[in-house]
């Protein structure tokens, strides 16, 4: 198989890469609506779709399959029904605006590495290995909310155009504190090439333990990183409690409103997708994209001699895509728990969350990154990190001693439960 797609055009192989690519995130779409109803329903202690496929046997026992083909039955609804245009939109946009909403996410994909870059795996993944990977995801990653805005600017309805505006405001928001937490990644690896940063978290972690691979998640400075990317992701795709846009007890259903049939749908597919991809950039950046634990087993097999690390570093080489696989699913599922257990944000308390919070701690988590980078240039590793630490308990007192000496401008508000029985 190798020495067939060795021989292979260029043209050939980038087909075979894109339909890898979009033929997963087409099939696995009405499973993650699925998995979120089913999971939703455990959560919340109701009943999810449970009885689509019923088979009943010759002895007239019916089976279920716990609702597993219910949304490809939606599906089927959606692309069956009715599909009504009001006659007052502009025409053009209302029907470019789903398009646009599904594109980035396909597009975004194209550069996630999902196997290593060696043997047969170098030949299928990623669609385009380029240079500026992560400027290129912050780049297309904002293009999604152009379809939003746009399909509630072209429905012709003061509700739908709120929804569109929430989005826009949202993006603006929050884009700048995840390319800010991204930099210090950047900052500390020296690359913005997806694959170069999965290559390097397998590199010893911390600089002195051969052992452990470096994923980003388990440095300090990747912790916070990756803490403030994963909630700016979850308000890229506008996923609960960051759902304003489509918030439905204020404006109906938002950008969408005015949308039925398979253009609803569309908007629907593009968000799961957004949150599949999402989570795959997060594996790639953070979680040490293909591997399966934060461990070296060659160097472990190298040192000790057993057959056992020589086995699992075969499977972790052969069972890659399965392994990105599942750290997606991960993403998805810890999207859907934010559901379950979070409720919406108020207007303000997104606006404050975004500027106040979550962009001040990005620049002075990448300012960090800068110090520990010239401590370790200078000096040695050992005292890198000495200075980081040293530099984040005095930025966390000077925080804390000039956030005391505020006046508290906002009134404390509380609430009394009052026992019925007493005051009857």
């Amino acid at each position: 198989m190798t020495e067939w797609l060795a021989r292979q055009s260029e043209l050939t192989l980038a087909i075979i890469r894109v339909l890898l690519l979009i033929a997963p995130i087409l099939i696995l779409v009405p499973g993650l609506i699925w998995w979120e109803r089913r999971l939703l329903s455990w959560m919340q202690d109701r009943i999810g779709p449970n009885r689509v496929p019923t088979m009943t046997n010759a002895k007239g026992r019916k089976y279920r399959a716990a609702g597993l083909v219910q949304t490809l039955f939606d599906g089927l609804k959606l692309f069956l029904k009715e599909d009504i245009t009001p006659a007052s939109v502009d025409r053009k946009i209302y029907f470019f605006a789903p398009a646009l909403a599904l594109f980035p996410a396909f597009v975004l994909g194209g550069t996630m590495p999902f196997a290593p870059q060696s043997g047969i795996w170098q030949y299928l993944t990623p669609v385009a290995d380029i240079e500026i990977g992560l400027m290129f995801v912050l780049a297309i990653s904002s293009l999604g909310v152009y379809g939003v805005v746009l399909a509630g600017y072209a429905s012709n309805n003061k509700y739908s155009l709120m929804g569109g505006l929430r989005a826009s405001a949202q993006l603006i928001s929050y884009e700048l504190a995840m390319g800010v937490s991204l930099l210090a990644v950047v900052f500390a690896s020296g690359s913005l090439k997806m694959t170069k940063l999965v290559e390097m978290q397998e590199a010893d972690w911390l600089g002195g333990v051969p052992a452990v691979q470096n994923w980003f998640i388990l440095t300090p400075y990747g912790l916070v990183a990756g803490v403030i990317f994963l909630i700016c992701m979850v308000a890229e795709s506008n996923r609960a409690p960051f759902d304003l846009p489509e918030a439905e007890n204020e404006l109906i259903a938002g950008y969408h409103t005015e949308y039925s049939s398979m253009k609803f749908a569309v908007f629907f597919m593009g968000e799961y997708a957004a949150m599949f991809i999402f989570s795959g950039i997060f594996a790639c950046v953070f979680l040490g994209g293909y591997n399966i634990l934060p461990i070296d087993w060659a160097y472990l097999h190298s040192t000790t001699g057993s057959s056992f690390f020589k086995v699992v570093a075969d499977l972790n080489y052969w069972l890659a895509p399965l392994t990105f696989l599942g750290k997606c699913t991960f993403g998805i599922t810890f999207y859907i728990w934010l559901r379950a257990t979070l409720p919406r944000l108020r207007y303000d308390q997104l606006m404050s969350l975004g500027w106040k919070t979550l962009l001040p701690v990005a620049v002075v988590n990448f300012c960090l990154v800068g110090v520990w980078l010239i401590m370790e240039d200078v000096m040695s590793v050992g005292i890198a990190w000495v200075t980081y630490a040293i530099s984040v308990v005095l930025i966390l007192a000077l925080w804390f001693g000039i956030k005391n000496k505020l006046p508290n401008k906002l009134e404390r508000r509380t609430v009394t439960l009052v026992d019925p029985k007493r005051s009857a």
